[in-house]
């Protein structure tokens, strides 16, 4: 395995981001929400799941409970029925069940917007409280899922041995002002082009400023390789 680079600086980073917005200008979450609540839902059950499982999951459970309220009176076994195709099933409908009665009780059913408050709720942990807080209520917060990690490691852009150790990197060398919508852009790049087994480097438009010394910048399929 080839060690991390060493971080890029500030400057670096500004342009390395700047032109992953510029290639993804309408990113957004792909998880499909119309509320706070079904968003923090979402993120709960797409833990060591696709965004596009838990959309096939949540489309029917939404229409039928749409709000804390009708999801606890769900329940855990109701919730379980409509979420079995994705992993965890078993642990996240207990969460999930949990969870609402705790926003009724604490909240009045609606979602906090404070990490301290969201990361009290049953399986809502940093990364998900970060998720929220970005996405719904606009927070600067960055999420660090496996996409973002791989690509602050090899990309130089954040380097650490662990996800807080690169969400305190791309705090810090990312401008303010990028921040909250580099979340999307890094998921999506993460997702689709620097990948975990084979990053398509000869798609990146960043990789002027990458530092990972093992880049492919010509098309293994293509005749110039």
């Amino acid at each position: 395995m080839t060690d991390a680079p060493k971080p890029m600086s500030k400057a670096a980073a500004k342009a390395f981001i700047t032109a992953l917005a510029n290639e993804y200008p309408n990113a957004e979450s792909e998880l499909v929400f119309r509320n706070p609540f079904e968003l923090l839902v979402s993120v709960v059950l797409s833990a060591q799941a696709t965004d596009k499982s838990v959309n096939k999951a949540t489309k029917d459970m939404f229409e039928r409970a749409p709000d804390p309220q009708s999801m606890a009176e769900l329940g855990e076994a109701g919730i379980a029925q409509y979420i079995k195709t994705i992993g965890l099933w078993r642990a996240k409908a207990h969460n999930v069940a949990l969870l609402c009665e705790q926003l009724l009780a604490r909240h009045d059913g609606q979602v906090p917007a404070d990490r301290k408050s969201l990361e009290a709720l049953a399986g809502v942990g940093r990364k998900t409280a970060s998720v929220v807080m970005n996405v719904a209520f606009g927070s600067d917060a960055m999420a660090v899922d496996t996409h973002i990690f791989r690509i602050g490691n090899r990309t130089g852009l954040a380097p650490g041995k662990n996800v807080r150790q690169v969400e305190d990197g791309l705090v810090a060398r990312i401008p303010k002002d990028m921040l909250r919508p580099s979340h999307h852009w890094l998921i999506l790049h993460g997702r689709y082009v620097c990948k975990a087994r084979t990053p398509e480097c000869w798609r990146c438009p960043a990789t002027k400023w990458c530092l990972y010394p093992d880049k492919r910048l010509v098309d293994p399929k293509s005749k110039a390789a």
